[in-house]
């Protein structure tokens, strides 16, 4: 079924309350047979309300204006702690079945795992802050989408704007950047009232869940099972040690290629005087190569690829009042993905277009579970998905970028590198945010300011006003929306950047480990399905030094300079 085609119904909160209450008390009452049959009939009606939710999610970002797409959207933003709770006391009831023992080696271990986290995660007393969270979340994605700026005589969203912020001519992208953040300064103070709701919020409601921090009761969420802040924060020294004085290089190699004697922020997104890699077709044209790269890269990519096309689970250009940024999300009842991105004429389109296809591929492979919590694992493991699928599909970046797929090629690699250091600064800055809620907005700018010369001393913002007095983060939506997601991201990047190297060495055999993991789609913790494709943890000291080293490797053999 196209997705054009799906019916949507409100769901009816009550009577999924009653019906979902009636199989839990069933549950309770039955023999393991019984209780077998009563979780398939419970996860029928959980798959039904969440497909309602991603396909009125996937409406509104299509467009924030549209009265109807908002009226869904604040329908769950304000119904959503109600089904949490119907979830939760299903999850009580399983974790505390008789039977448990059978049930296990029925349904897998992983799911009482994530079970027991999100029981630590809610409680009827937090239900209404709930509400108020999800609220502030949509207020923060409709400010960010209604972004009209005025630019070379057009009015652009930010997405839009993207390609002047790269030109190879530095007034245009010096003079793009400057109307970028005008919109920024002119929303500060809503963006400040939102976050500070939502760090208020939070923080609220870990109290009434027991928690010291919001902190703790971020990682349960993200049903963190195998690793702690400690680590995390152990992780990011690494990276501090051994990745931030590659990138330093980085920099200045590029201030050479430019000629300029020292880059400044509006300067960073363009990587070579003649411009950086750009696709060399519109929409139609780059989804006719990727379905030639996916044709070749596999049988099972190549019915994957053919799959999303035919069902029109692909939502890809730009539009104005569409929301920012890029996602997969997936349509349990129909078993299937949908990806969301915003092409706007850069190598970008093409690097969003294989990381939500990473994803989409893996939720396609792992379909057919009977379990929801196995259709996508946890954020850190899906990001290996995406992430290593960009440097798997490299053999074919040719047909996209043609003469300019070196620069591509030297553009991608470095660009996964300089991204570690920015993704820790992002966590570092919410681990201070969280254990000082109180904080104001100035003392919360300063702080981000503070972290950013940690990691990412190279950045000059010359006079912009509102970057030099900590305002960058602002742009950033998982702060807003996906508290602590953000170190997913690079945990996932140094494991894409194995899969690279493995790919470099033994294509075949790095194919059938990717393949294997998205098999096993959330049937698994991180670490173990970090195990099962045969990486090294992140964590592992030694890793982050291995990986940086063989990529500033590579790195080093590109003439960059011949590149211009």
């Amino acid at each position: 079924m196209k997705f054009t085609q799906i019916p949507y119904e409100r769901p009816d909160i009550d009577s999924l309350s009653k019906r979902m209450n009636a199989l839990i008390q069933e549950f309770n009452d039955a023999n393991e047979q019984k209780q077998i049959e009563a979780i398939t009939e419970i996860n029928k009606l959980r798959n039904h309300f969440e497909t309602m939710y991603s396909f009125a999610s996937i409406r509104y970002t299509q467009d924030t204006s549209n009265a109807q797409n908002q009226a869904e959207q604040d329908f769950f933003d304000n119904n959503e702690p109600a089904y949490t709770g119907l979830v939760t006391a299903f999850y009580r009831a399983l974790t505390q079945s008789k039977y448990r023992k059978q049930l296990e080696a029925k349904f897998g271990k992983q799911l009482f795992s994530i079970a027991e986290m999100k029981l630590k995660t809610f409680s009827p007393e937090v239900e209404a802050d709930l509400v108020l969270e999800n609220q502030l979340g949509s207020e923060y994605t409709k400010l960010i989408a209604s972004a009209h700026i005025q630019f070379d005589g057009k009015e652009l969203s930010l997405s839009e704007l993207s390609p002047y912020l790269s030109s190879f001519d530095r007034d245009i992208r010096k003079n793009a950047n400057i109307a970028k953040y005008k919109f920024f300064t002119e929303k500060t103070a809503d963006l400040d009232r939102i976050y500070d709701g939502l760090v208020k919020q939070r923080t609220k409601i870990a109290k009434k869940l027991g928690f010291n921090s919001f902190t703790e009761l971020a990682y349960m969420r993200l049903m963190r099972s195998d690793y702690n802040a400690d680590m995390v924060k152990n992780y990011r020294e690494q990276i501090r040690k051994y990745v931030v004085p590659l990138v330093t290089e980085l920099k200045t190699k590029q201030a050479k290629r430019l000629g300029l004697d020292k880059l400044k922020y509006y300067d960073e997104a363009l990587l070579f005087k003649t411009g950086n890699a750009r696709p060399k077709g519109d929409e139609k044209w780059m989804l006719s190569k990727a379905k030639q790269m996916y044709d070749e890269l596999s049988p099972r990519t190549s019915e994957f690829f053919k799959y999303m096309m035919d069902n029109e689970l692909m939502d890809l250009v730009s539009r104005k009042n569409k929301a920012a940024g890029g996602y997969c999300t997936f349509l349990n009842d129909y078993k299937s993905p949908f990806i969301f991105a915003n092409f706007n004429g850069t190598m970008h389109d093409v690097t969003v277009l294989t990381h939500e296809a990473g994803h989409a591929f893996q939720g396609y492979s792992s379909r057919e579970y009977s379990v929801p919590e196995y259709y996508f694992p946890t954020y850190e493991a899906c990001e290996i998905h995406s992430m290593s699928m960009e440097f798997l599909t490299w053999p074919w970046m040719k047909l996209f970028f043609e003469e300019g797929t070196d620069k591509f090629l030297f553009e991608h690699l470095c660009g996964a590198l300089q991204f570690l250091p920015y993704g820790v600064t992002v966590d570092e800055y919410q681990h201070w945010v969280y254990d000082n809620p109180d904080a104001t907005p100035a003392e919360r700018k300063t702080q981000w300011r503070n972290i950013e010369k940690k990691y990412l001393p190279h950045r000059d913002y010359e006079d912009n006003a509102f970057l030099n007095e900590g305002g960058f983060w602002q742009q950033q939506g998982h702060i807003f929306q996906s508290p602590f997601y953000y170190i997913d991201y690079t945990l996932a990047q140094v494991c894409a950047l194995q899969f690279w190297k493995r790919s470099n060495e033994d294509r075949k055999q790095a194919l059938v480990d990717y393949q294997e993991l998205c098999n096993a789609g959330g049937s698994q913790s991180f670490l173990e399905l970090v195990k099962l494709a045969k990486l090294t943890s992140p964590f592992k000291d030694g890793c982050l030094e291995g990986v940086t080293a063989e990529a500033g490797k590579w790195i080093r053999s590109i003439n960059d300079s011949s590149l211009n």
